[in-house]
């Protein structure tokens, strides 16, 4: 098995310098640092003896602005990572660390720690209740963060909850509290690592998903405005021939993202997609019905315009998802007969009614920003 990752999160001053120091079993990570200084001072501790690295974060400040600070910076530092393809990419179990003196700052605690590793959605996470010098309070330190996971989506992710106290304390002169809950935390990290390891693939892999969306779909935006300022143009639109550039570029920019080559079967696979949004029987039936809806009164360069952006909308949105299901590895470019069924999809009964949708809320007065806002909230999903 690969060595995993472990992301160290809590507040200041709950010990979690200690704590890598008392995993590592040397003095590594140093203690009672200064205020936040940014992702930058995250550290990476690892060592021959332990089977999984150990990720650390600067201690959370109390106070609002310095909250949020955190956790953006958290937040951003795990979008970095997930970005990456580096041994440190993934985060395959958390550590949130717990003051076990500070009862009345658990439930606010875990809901910073959750707020700032919210891309890690199915990561294993481990309770750590630091500084569990008494005993009689560990039950009900235990017992609030189980509440606090109760009612959460992410309630099931919460794995183990372990007391632990990293180094000797002194209670008075005569007793003390010796270490304890290390090994434990050892093992136990040790036996959700598996899951965590497939967990944090998943959690990348969705993340990175949802980043290509999100660039695929400016592309969209971007090809729907270019096809309303040509449909406007007083030129019959018989048929859709007049935006295959604008489709062309859309279609190849969006199978670029999503790593489309240009070899002979990602040739034929997006040649089916842009014959079925141009020059197709079904383009040419989707314009013919969209000028055939009653009620329509406005300008027909208007009409033409929304028509030219909703073609490309839909030819957009279909092009995200084919491509979607060959990066994902669900299907291939060899599978034509299935990417063709897709795209005429997106132009069936579904896409007029939208698109008559759009038709209610456009006036002859409508700028091209306009058009193109509406077509995109009604066909972009």
């Amino acid at each position: 098995m690969n060595r995993g990752n472990v992301l160290v999160i809590g507040n200041k001053g709950a010990g979690k310098s200690t704590l890598i120091n008392a995993v590592l079993g040397e003095e590594r990570a140093k203690t009672g640092w200064g205020a936040w200084g940014g992702t930058d001072r995250l550290e990476i501790y690892e060592s021959d003896e332990l089977p999984f690295r150990l990720i650390d974060t600067i201690g959370f400040e109390p106070s609002t602005r310095r909250g949020r600070q955190a956790i953006s910076a958290v937040r951003k530092w795990s979008r970095e990572r997930a970005k990456a393809n580096t041994e440190d990419s993934d985060i395959n179990v958390i550590w949130f660390c717990v003051d076990g003196t500070s009862k009345k700052h658990v439930r606010r605690s875990i809901d910073t720690l959750i707020r700032a590793t919210s891309i890690w959605k199915s990561v294993p996470i481990i309770v750590v209740i630091t500084k569990s010098y008494s005993v009689p309070e560990r039950l009900d330190n235990a017992g609030m963060v189980f509440e606090a996971f109760e009612k959460r989506k992410r309630g099931r992710n919460l794995k183990k909850v372990i007391p632990v106290v990293a180094k000797t304390y002194a209670l008075n002169e005569t007793a003390f509290a010796a270490p304890e809950g290390i090994t434990e935390l050892i093992d136990a990290t040790n036996q959700v690592m598996p899951d965590g390891i497939k967990a944090g693939r998943e959690d990348v892999a969705k993340f990175n998903l949802n980043r290509k969306r999100a660039l695929a779909h400016s592309i969209v935006g971007t090809a729907t405005t270019a096809a309303v300022v040509v449909g406007a143009i007083p030129i019959p639109l018989a048929d859709a021939a007049i935006l295959t550039p604008v489709e062309i570029a859309e279609v190849n920019a969006i199978a670029r993202l999503y790593g489309i080559g240009k070899d002979d079967k990602s040739k034929t696979f997006i040649n089916t997609i842009v014959e079925v949004g141009t020059i197709s029987t079904v383009a040419r039936a989707a314009i013919s019905a969209i000028k055939s809806i009653p009620g329509i009164n406005i300008a027909a360069s208007v009409l033409n315009a929304v028509i030219a952006g909703s073609i490309a909308a839909a030819l957009g949105e279909g092009s995200v998802y084919a491509f979607e299901q060959i990066y994902q590895g669900k299907k291939s470019l060899e599978d034509i007969d299935w990417v063709k069924k897709i795209m005429e999809d997106s132009f069936s009964s579904d896409f007029l009614k939208r698109v008559n949708i759009a038709l209610q809320g456009i006036s002859a007065s409508s700028s091209k920003k306009e058009i193109t806002q509406t077509i995109l909230k009604l066909i972009v999903k």
